[in-house]
């Protein structure tokens, strides 16, 4: 088989693991690899080089990918998607790896209706937003940077006596606010998933650091707060630096905004491996003539195909996509499963 393999959307720690599976594993087993650089708008443009051994050695250690990525504006219409499924057949490919996260997959569905050639998705997103993906390529890595990042706040923290606001990345889903915030002892996790109103989460914070610093004398206080909360990172310590200054006085509270921090460094050895184990599934399953599918990891029910490796399923592109939609508008059991699991321990945790 001619494979192409492209990384699109934003870059997750991981991503050249699964690339140099496609093509160390392509190439073991007598398949050509075809990178395609830049996303979809490298493949518009046709922008290609083949890829051998020499080219992937080691980069398993990379965040980042080594193809690039890209936003296409041209892609998503009907033009731009038509123009790709003749890109492919002028490349004569036989099948086409698409790594990356929703909206990715989306191109990755959508050219699968043309069927250009079979056309695989592989999960990337740290935000872990995908559907019926336990976890995604890079979300073990932004964590464990999360948590890091968590660490030395809270040493410079306890030092000052201190209360500290972290935001990180969660514009639609809050899981890296709420694994990173258990992870890192935070007194607070802020999730937009929540959808509280600005006064009533105003008044639970100021509750919460009142606990902290006057009850229980602790001498330092942690919140993390996804970027999908819709109140202002700046505002929302401004607010409870009036609060501290009436209830605790003397105590101070900052505020940092990891950004793009998280995306990247070196990738866990879980997200190397997920990466992998997905990858060579998914040359398993082109070999044996599946289109438009998924590779999930370790998801929480029997739903999709079973592969070979326990921790794998074949999920189709469609019902991925529709469960994604659930995640998000919060309608999804896996959605409502994580806020009650918070709700559970969030009076313990400023503890």
């Amino acid at each position: 088989m001619r494979i192409g393999v492209l990384t699109s959307g934003g870059d997750s720690p991981g991503m050249n693991a699964a690339i140099r599976t496609i093509t160390a594993v392509g190439i073991g087993r007598n398949h050509e690899v075809i990178g395609i650089r830049s996303g979809f708008a490298g493949l518009l443009e046709g922008d290609t080089i083949k890829m051998d051994l020499p080219m992937v050695n080691g980069i398993s250690a990379f965040g980042g990918t080594i193809l690039g990525s890209a936003r296409s504006g041209v892609f998503p219409t009907p033009d731009g998607q038509s123009r790709a499924c003749s890109r492919i057949r002028d490349l004569d490919l036989d099948a086409l790896v698409i790594i990356g996260g929703n909206g990715s997959l989306t191109g990755a569905h959508k050219l699968a209706e043309q069927k250009p050639c079979l056309i695989a998705g592989l999960p990337a997103s740290i935000d872990n937003d995908i559907g019926h993906c336990g976890l995604a390529i890079g979300v073990d890595t932004a964590v464990n940077t999360i948590v890091e990042a968590c660490d030395r706040i809270s040493d410079t923290a306890r030092a000052h006596r201190r209360a500290f606001i972290v935001e990180v990345m969660g514009r639609h889903c809050g899981f890296l606010a709420m694994r990173a915030g258990i992870a890192a002892e935070a007194d607070a996790i802020l999730y937009g998933e929540a959808k509280r109103e600005e006064g009533e989460l105003m008044e639970s914070l100021r509750d919460v650091l009142r606990k902290c610093f006057s009850t229980w004398h602790k001498n330092r206080a942690l919140i993390i707060k996804a970027e999908g909360v819709p109140v202002s990172t700046s505002l929302m310590a401004e607010r409870l630096q009036e609060y501290l200054d009436e209830d605790t006085p003397g105590v101070d509270i900052r505020h940092t905004i990891l950004g793009h921090v998280v995306r990247g460094g070196r990738p866990s050895a879980m997200d190397r491996v997920i990466a992998q184990r997905l990858a060579f599934g998914a040359l398993l399953a082109l070999e044996h003539g599946l289109h438009d599918f998924m590779m999930s990891w370790d998801i929480e029910t029997d739903f999709g195909q079973k592969t070979p490796d326990p921790h794998i399923r074949i999920i189709p592109l469609s019902e991925a996509l529709a469960e994604t939609e659930r995640l998000l508008n919060g309608t999804s059991e896996v959605t409502k499963g994580r806020m009650a699991l918070l709700n559970q321990v969030e009076d313990l945790l400023f503890l």
